[in-house]
């Protein structure tokens, strides 16, 4: 008998170390990804100092926390500093090479850097993930990509499958516009127009292209209201200098 609650006392010692360290497991994961949310909100606020010292919280919780180090990638991608941006994506790829959201981030870091080809790999690799849930990032990405590298017809049809997906998107949408507008596409230009402003905020890329595809249609109430528009919330921006020079096109 003596033997038996020995045997059954050692069980129990046993099965309360493992769930303790199973729960130390999982509260490192948890902090890790509070902690990882919390980086992305200041992140997407441009508050970037800030994003990675909540970054390293979550890493110091759980050094394996793939999406930390994503995040830490594009943190750094935004101040320009090159190789901890890509050292920190593909350590993260390294961690979660299924994950589309890493693929499709690492794409866009290469995109801009003008390594079209290795973009569009990890794009394609994102959107070949069957459980991938939000495929219009990547497709979209990859068409602006596509027209990046001058590959209109490409880019066309990447940014025409995202848009099914979510069909009001402002980058698909303004720049498909931007395509058929110097296709000549005048009244499918104008109908994806319309939607960018009836869903999104304007921007002086889109306001651009609504005065000039107004001007091409002779609608010269819709071209004085976007020139209106451009000129009071995009004062010094590019498109705005090309409006007051009159170059249209």
């Amino acid at each position: 008998m003596k033997k038996i609650i020995t045997i059954l006392l050692s069980s129990l010692l046993f099965i309360s170390a493992y769930s303790h360290a199973d729960n130390d497991s999982t509260n490192a994961k948890n902090r890790a990804r509070i902690h990882t949310e919390l980086g992305a909100n200041y992140f997407s606020r441009g508050q970037y100092a800030i994003a990675l010292d909540e970054l390293r919280e979550a890493l110091s919780a759980d050094n394996k926390y793939a999406t930390a180090y994503g995040i830490m990638g594009l943190v750094y991608m935004e101040l320009k500093e090159e190789k901890p941006a890509e050292d920190n994506l593909k350590h993260a790829l390294d961690l979660a090479p299924a994950d589309s959201d890493i693929h499709n981030n690492y794409g866009w870091f290469l995109c801009t850097r003008a390594r079209y080809d290795e973009a569009m790999t990890q794009f394609n690799t994102a959107l070949g993930n069957p459980l991938y849930d939000t495929p219009e990032r990547a497709l979209s990405n990859a068409g602006i990509c596509s027209l990046k590298a001058g590959k209109q017809e490409q880019a066309q049809g990447y940014l025409e499958r995202s848009l099914k997906f979510q069909p009001n998107q402002a980058q698909a949408l303004s720049t498909l516009a931007q395509i058929y507008y110097q296709q000549g596409r005048y009244t499918e230009t104008r109908v994806l127009v319309d939607r960018f402003f009836a869903n999104n905020n304007p921007t002086a890329e889109a306001l651009w292209l609504g005065v000039r595809l107004a001007r091409k249609q002779g609608n010269k109430d819709s071209e004085a209201s976007y020139a209106l528009q451009l000129r009071r919330l995009f004062a010094d921006a590019p498109e705005t200098q090309l409006l007051l020079q009159g170059k249209f096109d």
